[in-house]
């Protein structure tokens, strides 16, 4: 029995005053002539009642401030005299210590994550005033520069213009990134998950996007020829922007004359693709946080290059809601590979009307 047993405290409380009561009982049978059963019955008859008192006085009192202790532990969760009951042969200190112990780590844990929660909020607060401020101010500089009477001047009129819709357009890509980004946190877009060549989709938005890529003269190509279609499940326009978004990512931070190169692994029930570049690379400390709202790596992402940095956590997202993983690997001035998994779909794409259709039953 342990000695922060409450049965413990009762029966050395109860002892002791059963041993006060012989001692005194053998000193007055000196004086006085008692008879002897009454030196055993007295001290134990003092004793059981002392037993039951102590027994129900102790019970009450760390009943009563245990109940106390667990409703404050627990937020006020105990509502009935049953909700918190205690068994006297336990070691009820020592649980409710570790009860308290456990309750504090809890808290900790809880304040670190709220500081960390607060000093994201205060990160992204700063970064979207930052997305956004660059563009207001252009705009602001080339109406304030027109009202002044550029306006009138057929030479930069049309150019300060231009210039100023190029702004909006950016401001409008923040925004509707941020509303895209919103719905998926709170699972506003339903996924469509069907059958499709995800091969015949990367193609499309490599396709799409070789303008952009020429002008940095970026070669953007597959590992090696596919014979056959990649199938995969997924829902294909969610999959399609992260494609989007990744290649996007490597031509903006890509090497002039350099190259992405795109490849995919079928490995059981899961198809794996990767996008990989050699540009500038990533320092391995930034990449934990590289798929935050806005996160920039201070090298090599810079503000200038266009986006609205909300793009590698919108694919995170959607990735998410597939329930699948997005993974970087990467090393300064070699290059980044960007990994994402979908599952593998097993049905023959001769079943299906397209690759945007759906099967035929």
């Amino acid at each position: 029995m342990k000695k922060s047993n409450p049965i413990f405290i009762v029966l050395v409380g109860s002892i002791l005053l059963t041993l006060i009561t012989f001692v005194t009982v053998l000193v007055i049978g000196f004086f006085v002539h008692l008879p002897y059963w009454s030196w055993l019955l007295l001290p134990l008859a003092v004793g059981s009642v002392a037993f039951l008192v102590f027994f129900l006085l102790v019970k009450r009192f760390i009943h009563e401030r245990l109940k106390i202790l667990y409703r404050s532990i627990r937020k006020g969760k105990l509502t009935g005299e049953d909700s918190f009951n205690m068994t006297m042969t336990q070691d009820v200190i020592g649980q409710a210590e570790l009860a308290t112990k456990e309750w504090a780590e809890e808290r900790q844990t809880e304040i670190v994550q709220l500081k960390e929660q607060d000093k994201f909020r205060r990160e992204f607060i700063g970064n979207l005033a930052h997305e956004l401020k660059t563009p207001v101010f252009s705009i602001q500089g080339y109406v304030l520069t027109l009202l002044e009477g550029a306006l009138e001047d057929e030479k930069v009129n049309r150019i300060f213009l231009e210039r100023a819709s190029k702004a909006i357009e950016r401001m409008t890509h923040i925004l509707e990134d941020l509303d895209e980004l919103t719905k998926l946190e709170v699972n506003e877009l339903k996924v469509e998950i069907r059958p499709f060549d995800i091969r015949e989709l990367a193609k499309e938005v490599m396709d799409s996007l070789e303008m952009r890529a020429e002008e940095k003269a970026i070669s953007l190509r597959f590992s090696r020829e596919y014979g056959n279609p990649v199938m995969v499940k997924a829902d294909r326009s969610k999959i399609a922007q992260v494609l989007t978004n990744l290649l996007n990512n490597s031509i903006a931070y890509g090497n002039d004359g350099g190259e992405t190169i795109v490849r995919f692994y079928e490995v059981d029930d899961i198809v794996t693709v990767e996008i990989s570049d050699n540009g500038l690379g990533i320092d391995p400390k930034h990449i934990p946080r590289l798929f935050e709202r806005f996160y920039r790596v201070e090298q090599s992402r810079n503000r200038n290059e266009g986006g609205s940095g909300l793009g590698l956590a919108i694919v995170k997202h959607i990735l998410d809601s597939h329930q699948q993983t997005i993974s970087v690997r990467s090393t300064i001035g070699v290059g980044s590979t960007f990994t994402f998994s979908l599952d593998k779909y097993k049905g023959s794409p001769n079943s299906l009307v397209s690759s945007r259709g759906v099967t035929i039953k």
